[in-house]
């Protein structure tokens, strides 16, 4: 992996994590094209400037993260269920992430939900974070847990559980970032941790490299999320959906006519 790379990968983990088209997706796909090899470092890269994008969040919603201890006790709720599925699957969720075949099945299948969700749940009940209940926020969580599936996409899973929940576009989008925040914190923990326990130290280029990840990742990630959150209001969810739907069928054709698609 040199500068490019990660210039690039932070581009696209900038720009896909808080869209709801899966940025596992996106990285599988920029990877095989620029033919980074997948070995350690790589893989903690790919998680690890995450932390940069939902840095992002506290930065664009900081008066939220003031405002009072329950804010912080619905995002635990709802952090919970991730948190136990993620222990009790997490053999099962790495060998999905070696199926690129996977990404692309639920790329398009996500992508035809989305189409729909917009008609599905067109009378929201609840338009600001405060009105959100613990039992809802923990229900939220739960439709989190499906974005261990690679390429359902976090994002997606939890907007669209939040607008089952009765909330409106906007307050389930901003539940959605803010519930990013402790989830890909620890995500981001476990990785660094199982790197360090496999007995691998960082070289002082891998620590630029991330670095400079995590600040690309953090800009573009800034602004993706205020014209996401624009867009949404205006034209809702189905554009996002035909762009699943055709990247999912480049990934599932590429495999069938016989091309390796590299996981991360």
């Amino acid at each position: 992996m040199n500068l490019i790379h990660v210039i690039i990968l932070a581009i696209i983990e900038g720009i896909t994590e808080f869209l709801p088209v899966s940025s596992t997706g996106h990285m599988i796909i920029a990877s095989s094209v620029m033919g980074i090899a997948a070995d350690s470092f790589v893989k903690l890269f790919t998680i690890a400037i995450q932390l940069g994008a939902i840095l992002s969040v506290v930065f664009l919603y900081w008066r939220r993260f003031l405002q009072s201890v329950n804010f912080y006790l619905k995002l635990f709720i709802a952090f919970i269920p991730a948190a136990v599925f993620g222990v009790l699957f997490s053999k099962k969720i790495d060998a999905l992430l070696e199926s690129a075949l996977t990404v692309g099945i639920t790329l398009f299948v996500g992508g035809i939900i989305l189409l729909f969700v917009d008609k599905w749940f067109n009378k929201p009940m609840i338009k600001e974070e405060k009105e959100i209940s613990n039992l809802t926020a923990f229900k939220i969580g739960f439709f989190q847990c499906l974005a261990m599936i690679p390429g359902t996409s976090r994002s997606a899973a939890t907007i669209v559980g939040g607008m089952a929940q009765k909330l409106n576009r906007t307050a389930a989008a901003e539940f959605s970032f803010f519930l990013a925040v402790p989830t890909m914190f620890a995500a981001t923990a476990k990785k660094l941790y199982d790197f360090h326990k496999e007995g691998h130290v960082f070289t002082g280029e891998e620590i630029k490299l991330l670095a400079i990840g995590n600040i690309i990742a953090f800009i573009v990630a800034m602004l993706a999320i205020k014209t996401f959150i624009t867009f949404l209001e205006r034209r809702g969810f189905q554009i996002f959906g035909w762009y699943r739907i055709v990247v999912g069928a480049v990934i599932i054709g590429l495999i069938l006519s016989g091309h390796q698609l590299q996981t991360i």
